[in-house]
């Protein structure tokens, strides 16, 4: 009497039941992946926040601290770069620090360094410490360079022959770099073109190779 019966459907019911499983597998592990993707991208907004605290952190208390010392440079506010003229440091044309030089880094660079290693997070956020020359666009291009680098050097090795906290560790980050006349006004030959800046190299950014075209080294 039942041999009319299809034999296949028991068959097809189970080869559809297959199927129905493998689709919420796969169902299953896209939402998994999901929620893995979501959870990477929320670690990733949180580290950058964080990131971008820090920054703040650490260029508001130099600011805060240089202004409470009554030393007159301020960093720049996103950046964080500070510009010191050469008349404050160099007498004319020359690479020696003069005694006012000297002076004001003694009482810039401790303020300075403890703003940057107040606490191991915050000093992570800073990969290089650049000390970089800078001259106007007066005289020769290869000589501009040699003195800028040779400026920049000045101000490193006075630093090092300082006493202060955190010595090692600041020039662990320390990279002495001349920039010549490449960021000078080209119109005209500028005061304010002549200096030696600070500049911080913060996690993440792609700072030193776009510097472009520098000395960082001395013959």
């Amino acid at each position: 009497m039942n041999r009319g019966m299809p034999i296949r459907k028991t068959s097809e019911v189970d080869d559809s039941g297959a199927w129905l499983s493998i689709g919420d597998l796969m169902s299953g592990l896209l939402m998994i992946f999901a929620l893995l993707l979501i959870s990477a991208l929320v670690q990733i907004s949180d580290v950058n926040e964080k990131s971008q605290n820090n920054r703040v952190i650490i260029i508001k208390g130099i600011n805060n601290s240089l202004a409470s010392a009554g030393i007159d440079v301020q960093a720049d506010p996103e950046t964080g770069d500070i510009s010191i003229l050469d008349s404050v440091l160099f007498g004319h044309d020359d690479y020696k620090l003069k005694q006012s030089g000297k002076d004001f880094l003694n009482s810039f660079v401790p303020l300075y360094g403890d703003v940057i290693f107040q606490s191991v997070e915050v000093s992570e956020e800073v990969v290089r410490i650049v000390i970089e020359g800078h001259t106007s666009k007066e005289g020769s291009f290869n000589y501009n360079m040699k003195l800028s680098l040779l400026r920049a050097n000045s101000v490193s090795e006075y630093i090092r022959s300082m006493r202060f906290q955190d010595k090692p560790a600041f020039f662990d980050k320390v990279l002495i770099s001349g920039r010549g006349p490449l960021d000078a006004n080209i119109n005209k030959v500028s005061a304010e073109d002549r200096k030696v800046k600070f500049r911080l190299q913060f996690k993440g950014q792609q700072f030193l190779t776009s510097l472009g075209t520098e000395v960082t080294s001395v013959e």
